[in-house]
């Protein structure tokens, strides 16, 4: 973990649900609410990474059959998406 100079202070209003999600993470963890939320920005790529990292996973997908019919690829879409929930 790094340390740093927090020099800027910003405010932020949740919802319930959120807060609480939010607090429990930061209970868990043993740490403060605004040690998840920064905890939770540090993690988040920076927008050319992210870019590199969808190149470079397409790029490496295997090859694969496609169907002809746009309505069965937005069936075949739907339905893998749907299992990822």
């Amino acid at each position: 973990m790094h340390m740093h100079i927090l020099d800027r202070r910003v405010q932020i209003l949740l919802d319930e649900p959120r807060y609480s999600k939010v607090a429990r993470e930061a209970k868990r963890r043993r740490v403060s609410v605004a040690s998840v939320i920064r905890g939770a920005i540090d993690g988040m790529p920076a927008s050319d990474e992210r870019r590199r990292e969808a190149v470079a996973d397409i790029l490496a997908a295997e090859p694969m059959d496609v169907p002809s019919d746009p309505a069965d690829l937005r069936r075949e879409l739907d339905e893998a998406f749907e299992s990822t929930r």
